[in-house]
């Protein structure tokens, strides 16, 4: 019964990342109740039964790239939701009790050692995180939402971004000499797959056939593919459209190399989102095909991480023009902190997101930030980082006017100063 409840643990967490509202109650798992008390500290106010340290996760790291400094009793949550062997289970209600390990979890731990990374100073926990995921990787190089089952997509590319987090190198952590690379192409369909489907990855393989392209399993895994992280940072390179997988005869049998999955599956994602409208759909069995905002999501942040954000504007701009749907007027924290994430990406100001002030919004989801940045200074960013991209800076135009009434050394200063902004804008790793 315990493999069972873990299996649906997995296919419940699926459904949940995928925005789906119609999540079922599993036997022998914690069953949400209308009385339990959203904790001081957690960010939303639903209840957190199986998603509070995921998005807790999400809205730390959401504050972390906008510069934001989280109330100590939020971070204290997170940090205070880990278990003695380092991993995270969706939520512990009462931390005082020991965790019961078939309740820890890969996303979780994956999302919460990501947002302490990314805040800082808390090496002690991100390390422990770390060595939960060394520890409950599979024989093949993947990992399962559960300790003890099959790895899928989505898991083993949380892990992987965890890992690069943590400045743990995926292809260097192995099990049986398969490494978190070695796992991750195990779920990319490659030559063998129909030509519409290359790049792409299935959430598991299909033991009754052949394995099916998953919309949020290639957003998530592309990000891990691509080498990135949250928050994912735009790092400007030049633009081009993503290669297609090439497939020389003798390839059908092969994997897709590690050189090509980020490109692939970047390739798969463009195709996706300009035949849907610029969004990805969920599809589930027996239901009409709904549009997907997590998955979309996902995919900005893996093609931006790929060098390809030219090819996720439109999706960007769907987010925008749809996002207070998925976030509920601002109720839900996860889909609120996500879109935070896609706008620090995609260089949009979150603090006027398709109208909406998103950092605003998610700060009202918790408790009071410790500092952060106003709606003027979040639009003062944007700015400088249209700047950044070969506009006109504002700075640049102040420090003209400088010169010509004080003298250069003033401008040089200024200058400088520019220069340690932009560097500051980066998130360090």
């Amino acid at each position: 019964m315990l493999t069972a409840a873990r299996t649906g643990a997995a296919v419940l967490s699926a459904l949940l990342l995928a925005g789906t509202a119609a999540a079922p109650a599993l036997a022998d798992s914690p069953s949400p109740s209308a009385t339990v008390a959203v904790p001081a500290g957690l960010y939303g106010q639903g209840d957190p039964t199986y998603d509070g340290v995921w998005r807790q996760s999400l809205a730390l790291a959401a504050l972390a790239a906008v510069k934001a400094v989280p109330a100590d009793s939020a971070v204290g949550w997170l940090t205070g939701q880990q278990c003695a062997d380092g991993g995270w289970p969706s939520f512990r209600a009462d931390t005082a009790a020991a965790c019961d390990a078939a309740t820890e979890d890969s996303n979780a731990t994956s999302v919460a050692v990501q947002a302490l990374a990314a805040l800082g100073g808390h090496q002690d926990a991100v390390d422990k995180g770390v060595q939960w995921l060394k520890a409950n990787q599979n024989a093949d190089g993947s990992w399962a939402y559960n300790p003890g089952n099959p790895g899928d997509a989505n898991s083993t590319g949380l892990a992987v971004t965890a890992l690069i987090a943590a400045k743990a190198d995926p292809a260097t952590v192995a099990r049986s000499g398969r490494s978190g690379y070695d796992g991750l192409a195990l779920f990319q369909l490659g030559c063998a797959a129909p030509a519409d489907q290359r790049g792409a990855f299935a959430y598991q393989p299909d033991p009754a056939g052949a394995p099916a392209a998953n919309a949020l399993a290639s957003a998530q895994a592309a990000l891990g593919a691509a080498g990135g992280r949250l928050p994912v940072t735009n790092t400007n390179t030049v633009d081009a459209a993503p290669k297609a997988l090439a497939c020389p005869a003798g390839a059908a049998a092969q994997p897709v190399p590690r050189a090509d999955s980020a490109e692939a599956a970047a390739a798969y994602l463009t195709t996706q989102l300009a035949a849907t409208g610029q969004h990805l759909m969920l599809t589930l069995p027996g239901a009409t095909p709904t549009p997907d905002w997590t998955a979309t999501a996902w995919a900005v942040l893996s093609l931006v991480q790929s060098g390809h954000a030219e090819q996720a504007t439109g999706a960007v701009d769907w987010l925008a023009a749809q996002g207070s749907t998925w976030t509920k007027g601002g109720t839900d924290a996860s889909a609120t902190a996500s879109l935070v994430l896609v706008a620090e990406a995609a260089r949009r100001d979150p603090a006027d997101f398709g109208g909406t002030d998103l950092v605003q919004q998610l700060t009202a989801a918790g408790p009071a930030l410790k500092s952060g940045p106003s709606s003027a200074t979040a639009a003062a960013t944007a700015t400088a980082k249209k700047d950044d991209k070969g506009g006109v800076s504002t700075l640049w135009v102040i420090g003209v006017g400088l010169l010509i009434g004080v003298g250069g050394g003033l401008l040089l200063s200024l200058q400088r100063r520019r220069g340690s902004q932009g560097s500051a804008r980066k998130p360090g790793k």
